[in-house]
């Protein structure tokens, strides 16, 4: 095989594939920022945090009563909404860092 930079059976250059390749590795970047389990598991326990938070601030007193005293919905809540922001504050405190792909024999550069 020569050492051209063009493949003329394909119709395409080393430099368009190597753009495809940076554009593909950007988008799974950007989907693997937006899929974080952090983010998704965060945001579930702050939401559902705040309607068990809320629940607990409007329970009867015979609610509280049925919990031997204790108003467990208010609890439960401030528990989830706490837990809820610890992995939101994860998330943006140590982003996820990208990982970089093997390298392959090719691509290595040159030992001195």
């Amino acid at each position: 095989m020569s050492d051209h930079s063009e493949h003329p059976e394909y119709g395409y250059s080393e430099a368009d594939v190597q753009r495809e390749v940076t554009e593909l590795q950007q988008k799974s970047a950007t989907a693997a920022r937006i899929f974080d389990l952090r983010r998704i598991i965060g945001a579930l326990f702050v939401l559902y945090g705040v309607i068990v938070t809320i629940t607990g601030l409007t329970d009867s007193q015979a609610a509280i009563d049925k919990a031997e005293g204790v108003n467990i919905n208010l609890w439960t809540g401030i528990g989830m909404l706490a837990l809820g922001l610890f992995f939101l504050a994860w998330l943006w405190l140590r982003p996820m860092t990208p990982t970089a792909p093997p390298e392959t024999e090719g691509e290595r550069p040159p030992s001195q």
